[in-house]
Parts: C-alpha cells; sequence; structure tokens
C-alpha cells in the first residue's frame, strides 16, 4: 500500500509540475469529487513549486479553492439527483434503509452547516462529505457557503507549508506518505465500524 501510494504522490507531482496552476485546479476538482487524491501532496508540491518561482503563490491558492468548491458541487449533485435513489435500490445490502436516509436528513438540517465545514480541514473525510451533504437535500447555499469558508483555510495552510519549507520537500514527501496510509486506515476502520453496529441493528 505504501508503494501504491508513494507512485500517486509521485505521479501528482509531475502533474502539477507540467502543468502549473491549471493541473492545480483540475486535480483538487477531482479530489473534492470523491475521487480519493491527496490534496495534502497536491497543495503542498504546488506551494514547494511556487518557492521555486516555477507559478505564483496566490493563482495556486486561488485555483485550490475554486477546485474544491467545483468538485464539491459535482458530488453534491450526484448525491442529490442519483444518490437516494441508487441508496435505495442498493442499500440493504450495505445495512442502508429510508431510516437512515430519514436520520441524515435530521442531522443536516440540524448540524449540516457545522459538519460541511470541519469536516473540509479533515483529511479523507473531505473528500467525500459532499456526497451524503446532497443525498440528505442540505440547502444548496449554505452548503456553498460553509464548503467555501472552509476549503480556503487547508488549501492555504498546505500551500504556504510547502512554500515555507520547500527546500525539504523530500523529508516532507516521505511523511505525507505514512500520514495518508493513517487516514486511510481510519477511515477503513471507520466504514467497518459502521456496516458492523448497523447488521446489529438490523438483526434486533
Amino acid at each position: 500500500m505504501g508503494n501504491e501510494l508513494q507512485a500517486l504522490s509521485m505521479l501528482l507531482e509531475h502533474f502539477v509540475r507540467h502543468y502549473g496552476v491549471p493541473g492545480v485546479f483540475i486535480a483538487m476538482v477531482l479530489e473534492s469529487a470523491c475521487i480519493p487524491l491527496p490534496s495534502e501532496v497536491v497543495m503542498t508540491y504546488a506551494g514547494y513549486e511556487a518557492f521555486r518561482g516555477n507559478i505564483s503563490f496566490w493563482p495556486v491558492v486561488i485555483a485550490g479553492v475554486l477546485g474544491n468548491v467545483v468538485g464539491s458541487l459535482i458530488a453534491y449533485y450526484v448525491g442529490s439527483r442519483g444518490g437516494r435513489p441508487l441508496l435505495a435500490k442498493y442499500g440493504k445490502y450495505v445495512f442502508f434503509s429510508e431510516r437512515h436516509f430519514a436520520a441524515a436528513e435530521t442531522f443536516f438540517t440540524r448540524y449540516g452547516a457545522m459538519t460541511v465545514l470541519v469536516s473540509r480541514v479533515l483529511p479523507v473525510l473531505r473528500t467525500f462529505i459532499s456526497l451524503p451533504a446532497g443525498i440528505a437535500n442540505m440547502r444548496r447555499g449554505t452548503f456553498l457557503l460553509f464548503t467555501t469558508i472552509g476549503c480556503i483555510p487547508w488549501v492555504y495552510l498546505l500551500t504556504a507549508f510547502g512554500f515555507k519549507l520547500g527546500q525539504n520537500w523530500s523529508t516532507i514527501s516521505a511523511h505525507f506518505t505514512s500520514l495518508t496510509v493513517l487516514f486511510a486506515l481510519i477511515f477503513v476502520a471507520s466504514i467497518i465500524w459502521f456496516l458492523m453496529r448497523n447488521r446489529r441493528t438490523v438483526r434486533r
């Protein structure tokens, strides 16, 4: 798994190095549209390229934020237009019922804004939060506002981190690989916990 993540990191670095600011935008669109690309690598390496003078700092930040917003809207609309029928048809195979839809809608009605805002600065979770927000029919304006607010500090801090510590990029990238593995394991463990918990509920 570590080798695959290292290869993905190198691929993303090459992509950003070759395509510059448009490459940052495309990568961040994909990352926020439920394609699990590590934005930690994308934005930090973009900051490193800004440190080297190959691209400019602020266009990188703007491209990252815009990419996040566009990708999040894509995932949101997928969830709102097609996600619920899909889960209604196949959700029983992962112990997902109509009761869960009702619970999700209630949760996003009460806490959706804060959930989206906080999730935007949490690795892994930030990639997928837009889909359930769309499925739960969270208000589009609220979703867009808090998505944008949450994306700005994440993108800026990662870019600034890469810029400030640019000369030590090889060390940074090595640590990112380990962190990405850890976050992936936590995410998988969360899914297993969810499935096991709902299996017990179904049995009762």
